[in-house]
């Protein structure tokens, strides 16, 4: 049975939040808040939840999944990132933007592009989500719960096997679906792949 913890005032408890933690630590898959709409969740090396968030989003296997890291700190560690990229990120995270950079040792295959050996990694800027992976001592992998053409979704309009596909939802209700900024880091200057809720405007202005 999914377990709902309603968060629609915006806060999760602390006993909450431990029972978040012990379902990421068996391998379970969650739908959580971020700055870009709701997200659906697992550990980084929890192969078999994985598969469940594809299955559940249909998603084929070219498909890659965004880590989401608590800080720069954290993502240095996920990430191989030089002087250049690090000042730039600093300018950039928290925020909605996915930065795609060189997958450090530490990622396993099944999140990096085959052939780039890249990643894509988030530093989400929301009140749950970021203290919730700083507890978790990880980074998160996951992709969004809906897509781009369902504008104010909630988690309520799944459908009962889709529900019960999934161990926990931390539900605030209505949630704006606005895609992350996708910049490709892995050249300087940067390339703005995708226009999305991360305002690029002084990138473009930079590469003019």
């Amino acid at each position: 049975m999914t377990t709902i913890i309603d968060a629609r005032l915006g806060f999760i408890k602390p006993k909450e939040q431990n029972e978040i933690l012990n379902i990421l630590d068996k391998g379970g898959v969650i739908v959580a808040p971020s700055d870009t709409g709701y997200a659906l969740l697992c550990r980084l090396d929890a192969k078999n939840a994985s598969v469940r968030i594809r299955r559940l989003r249909q998603l084929d296997d070219d498909h890659f999944f965004t880590l989401l890291c608590s800080d720069l700190t954290h993502l240095s560690h996920y990430a191989r990132v030089d002087n250049v990229q690090f000042r730039l990120l600093k300018t950039l995270f928290p925020g909605a933007f996915t930065c795609i950079l060189p997958a450090s040792r530490e990622v396993p295959r099944l999140v990096q592009h085959e052939k780039r050996k890249t990643i894509g990694i988030r530093l989400p800027n929301h009140p749950i989500l970021q203290p919730l992976i700083t507890a978790h001592g990880a980074a998160l992998m996951g992709v969004s719960l809906f897509d781009d053409s369902e504008r104010n979704p909630d988690v309520y309009q799944l459908d009962k096997a889709q529900l019960n596909s999934l161990d926990l939802i931390i539900d605030v209700g209505e949630l704006a679906v606005t895609p992350s900024t996708v910049l490709d880091l892995t050249v300087m200057p940067p390339t703005i792949i995708r226009h999305g809720a991360g305002d690029a405007s002084f990138i473009e202005r930079n590469t003019l």
